[in-house]
């Protein structure tokens, strides 16, 4: 009797465990439905989908989310509950052991706003490419198989394509030398193509825009020629440092400090490409540049002058000093409290809405210590309306307040590189494929 209850005991003790932990994920997400979190906004790129009738409430999913409670327990099933926290990881997906989860894209309404690409992740220019963040998806994994992808694409297609196209041109031309460049760049060394990497700054493309330590997110993924980046999160010098240990080899061939201008197809059917250095002839470009661009301005009095910035690198260069900072986005967030660490600083988040709906979960708590600590204020409902020499005129909803300011740094976004992208004769949004080819029919 007693070798019975023993062995029960050992049971119950996991199932109480597993019940519990059900109950306090399906609390989490009556709490996200109470407070409006719940669906609040649409993913921007790709995200889970589940089967609800192939899922058996294991968990594995919600466990798995590095991003905090994207995902979460409804009636004993696992739904998406914040979407606008993924950045596509996937882990759930994979962590899924009966197959519930599959990585869809954004709905038409979001990516209308993006280039259309065919599943080989070709636009509507033939041979025309975009990999990465570019394309609508982050992370680095993903940018990383799309750069590999994309040479595999252009591999096949010059095969059943052959044509010389000049002693002088390319067989491909990878545009931006971040994650999906660079993956890019090492497959085609492994393709043994005739290549060329184009970067308007310096290897790492965004991440070396990066503030100073900055974690990087990352998924485990396999470089092409054997390179590995196996953290979940790593600081952006390290990130860095692994690249530059892949790429330097005598076969990678990059141009750094070199800018795109302009991108033509000829009639020939080979593309040029024009750089202030130079034109370049190629059989295929990849368009791996992000989509950050030229960072957005407020277009405010005062915005012009040299305290005003977009971008943080050393925070510990900045101390003693009354600052603003402005956006709503991890990069404010992390720049803020970046900055309240710093002795003596005064730091103030402007944010034009009520609330931060899109931070990852690491940097809501980082905020909420900061704020805590009296190190940092948050202000919501506010814009600036005026920078001086000496201080900020912030609009409070509706109320205007004069701030002593001695550097202000604004994360309002980038200008996407569409109207470049358009010119070269990239079409934008969802398309559909059965209409298209029954026109083409005609």
């Amino acid at each position: 009797m007693l070798f019975c209850g023993f062995y029960g005991l050992i049971l119950l003790v996991p199932l109480g465990l597993y019940v519990r932990r059900q109950a306090r994920r399906e609390k989490r997400t009556r709490e996200a439905v109470a407070s409006g979190d719940f669906l609040k906004d649409d993913p921007r790129g790709q995200h889970p989908h589940i089967d609800v009738t192939h899922c058996i409430g294991c968990q594995s999913c919600t466990a798995a989310c590095p991003e905090g409670d994207v995902l979460g327990m409804v009636g004993g099933k696992a739904a998406v509950i914040k979407p606008h926290r993924c950045i596509g990881h996937g882990l759930c997906a994979d962590a899924c052991p009966v197959g519930a989860i599959t990585m869809i894209t954004a709905s038409p309404a979001v990516s209308a706003n993006l280039p259309y690409l065919t599943p080989e992740l070709e636009t509507t220019v033939p041979n025309l490419y975009i990999a990465g963040e570019l394309g609508g998806l982050a992370l680095i994994k993903n940018a990383v198989m799309q750069g590999r992808d994309c040479i595999d694409r252009v591999v096949t297609r010059l095969a059943a394509e052959p044509g010389e196209g000049g002693r002088d041109a390319y067989d491909v031309i990878i545009v931006g030398a971040g994650p999906a460049g660079i993956s890019a760049s090492l497959r085609a060394i492994e393709r043994n193509l005739h290549y060329l990497t184009i970067e308007r700054e310096s290897l790492g493309g965004a991440v070396t825009k990066y503030p100073r330590q900055k974690l990087v997110m990352t998924s485990p993924v396999e470089f092409p020629l054997g390179g590995s980046l196996k953290k979940m999160q790593v600081s952006k010098e390290s990130l860095i440092s692994f690249w530059k240990s892949m790429c330097d080899r005598d076969d990678f061939r990059a141009h750094l400090n070199e800018s795109v201008e302009g991108i033509r197809k000829r009639a020939d059917g080979i593309f040029s490409v024009t750089t202030g250095s130079g034109d370049y002839r190629a059989r295929a470009v990849i368009l791996a540049m992000g989509r950050g661009g030229t960072p957005k301005k407020l277009g405010v009095k005062g915005e012009e002058l040299p305290k005003v910035m977009y971008r943080l690198i050393e925070a510990d260069h900045y101390f003693n000093k009354n600052v603003l900072v402005v956006g709503g986005g991890d990069s404010a967030v992390e720049a803020a409290v970046g900055l309240a660490r710093q002795k003596g600083n005064n730091v103030t988040l402007s944010y034009r809405k009520n609330s931060f709906t899109r931070i990852k979960e690491r940097n809501t708590q980082y905020l909420e210590n900061a704020t805590r600590s009296g190190k940092l204020q948050v202000v919501f409902d506010s814009i600036p309306v005026e920078f001086t020499q000496s201080s900020v005129l912030l609009n409070v909803n509706g109320v205007v307040r004069e701030l002593p300011n001695d550097f202000a740094w604004i994360f309002a976004g980038g200008v996407a590189p569409n109207d470049f992208l358009k010119k070269i004769g990239v079409e934008f949004g969802p398309r559909d494929l059965t209409l298209a080819t029954v026109q083409a029919s005609l």
